[in-house]
């Protein structure tokens, strides 16, 4: 096994630790089975059984979509809990990809809403253990003041953004000439391909990917274990007696993050190892939080109004053969990919004259309301009506506003954070997405093809507004933030 220190001064993947080539592998088909599987999902549940789905109403099976992606978010501050406090990131990522694994696996072979069922919640669990450890090792790899770290970051990215972008098309190929069970195979065999490559070098990953930074007392490990299984227990009765429903699970998932946020805000607020300036940055956090919940209640429509948006009321055939309902999600992948270091230059390059924080986050939920308003010029062209070149500018809209407001806002938790809390700060942030995410689900269960002016316009609409409110109440944050710009 090596040490912390052979491994920062390896240089044998393009002169970076060989440890970054074995996270940009396993983050890569992760990413691959997780978007590869996304890109089909809704429309599996709301297909009839004809097709193949399981013919679910179509404002259910969306909800479920968002429920899920906001249950994965949740999941990834679970996920660096269980990193600090018992297992360490390394492990806690292995376990994690195995889980993702088994989640596919179930989605591929059981039948049904079993298959569902168990899949969904272990790729959900397992995605979020893996996307929030992956990127804490990362950073283990580098010293404190080693230049290579923003370039290793860069090609970590780039790992993301590939299985982001060929998951749904090899996926959704799969599902539309054979069937959506091989979809769902060739994202359990991706996952599997990024396990097999993740066990083999885990001996490069050094020392301190494998600490245990805050270990959990012995006394209080049964105390822990004994809550999992009460709440585990709980969730099972609430499914069984039908409290939770496939029809209300985005609703309980958006009241539960919603809690557990103001949770949060009020234990790091009411804290007394906070001191002044550290209370106030916090405060300015929250208008915050509030606009990248907003944001991202419209951006992650992409795996639920769009999709169904895609399948009926878009124009897919290419020179008379039509293609995957799923392809439209590797879209917004090749525009980070192209756009994100032209992003991440043009900041560099403007150094201390760039947009503040507020205002990068005014672009980003303003933007992302004007990309939901650029769907109205469209209604009413029918069926398949829809022009594929409008849907990819409406998506580089997305992706623009995507590249002001959500790399911004990881990095504004930690400079905002107060010493004693910084890890609760960049789960509030996770929180946010979560709790947008499933707002994505509940939002679109009012999503009509054949009435999409008031959808479209009224959500747009109410994300320029918050954006507006944001934009007049900046002066007042950027006090608050106490000199962080």
């Amino acid at each position: 096994m090596s040490t912390s220190t052979e491994v920062q001064q390896d240089t044998r993947f393009f002169g970076h630790p060989r440890g970054l080539a074995n996270l940009f592998g396993v983050e890569m088909w992760e990413r691959f089975s997780f978007y590869g599987m996304q890109g089909i999902l809704a429309i599996y549940l709301y297909y009839e059984a004809a097709r193949g789905g399981l013919g679910v109403a179509q404002e259910t099976a969306l909800g479920i979509v968002g429920a899920y992606g906001g249950l994965v978010y949740l999941s990834a501050v679970v996920g660096a809990w269980v990193a600090d406090r018992l297992f360490g990131s390394e492990r806690t990522l292995f376990y994690s990809a195995i889980l993702v694994m088994i989640g596919h696996i179930s989605l591929a072979l059981l039948p049904g809403f079993a298959g569902i069922g168990i899949g969904l919640v272990c790729v959900a669990v397992g995605s979020g253990g893996l996307k929030s450890n992956a990127t804490a090792i990362v950073g283990t790899l580098y010293s404190a003041d080693d230049e290579r770290r923003d370039g290793g970051f860069t090609l970590f990215y780039m790992g993301i953004n590939i299985g982001a972008f060929v998951g749904p098309l090899l996926t959704g190929l799969a599902q539309k000439e054979v069937g959506f069970h091989l979809g769902f195979g060739l994202a359990a065999i991706g996952m599997a391909l990024g396990l097999i490559q993740y066990t083999i070098g885990r001996k490069n990953l050094g020392e301190k990917a494998r600490e245990i930074p805050n270990p959990l007392p012995a006394s209080q490990r049964v105390l822990v274990a004994g809550a999992v299984l009460v709440v585990a227990a709980l969730i099972v009765v609430l499914v069984l007696t039908g409290v939770i429903r496939a029809d209300n699970l985005a609703n309980i998932v958006v009241w539960l993050v919603g809690v557990i946020s103001v949770i949060y805000f009020v234990v790091i607020l009411t804290s007394k190892k906070i001191t002044a300036d550290e209370r106030s940055r916090v405060y300015s956090f929250i208008p915050m939080f509030i606009a990248s919940a907003a944001f991202f209640s419209l951006y992650q429509q992409q795996f639920t109004v769009v999709q169904a948006y895609t399948d009926q009321r878009l124009d897919r055939d290419l020179f008379g053969w039509q293609m995957p309902v799923a392809w439209v999600n590797s879209i917004v992948a090749v525009f980070v990919i192209v756009f994100a270091p032209v992003f991440a230059a043009i900041w560099t390059k403007l150094g201390p004259r760039q947009p503040s924080s507020p205002m990068k986050f005014v672009f980003g939920t303003v933007l992302m309301g004007v990309a939901f308003l650029l769907f109205l010029p469209m209604v009413g062209t029918g069926a398949n009506g829809s022009p594929l070149l409008a849907l990819v500018g409406i998506l580089f809209v997305f992706t623009a506003a995507e590249l002001f407001l959500s790399p911004v806002g990881l990095s504004l938790s930690t400079k905002l954070a107060p010493t004693a809390f910084r890890t609760q700060m960049v789960a509030l942030n996770f929180l946010s997405i979560s709790f947008g995410t499933a707002m994505s689900g509940k939002l679109a269960e009012y999503y009509d093809t054949k009435n999409e002016a008031p959808y479209f316009g009224v959500i747009g609409g109410v994300a320029i507004a918050i954006g507006v409110l944001l934009f007049l109440g900046a002066p007042f944050i950027r006090k608050l933030m106490k000199g962080v710009h």
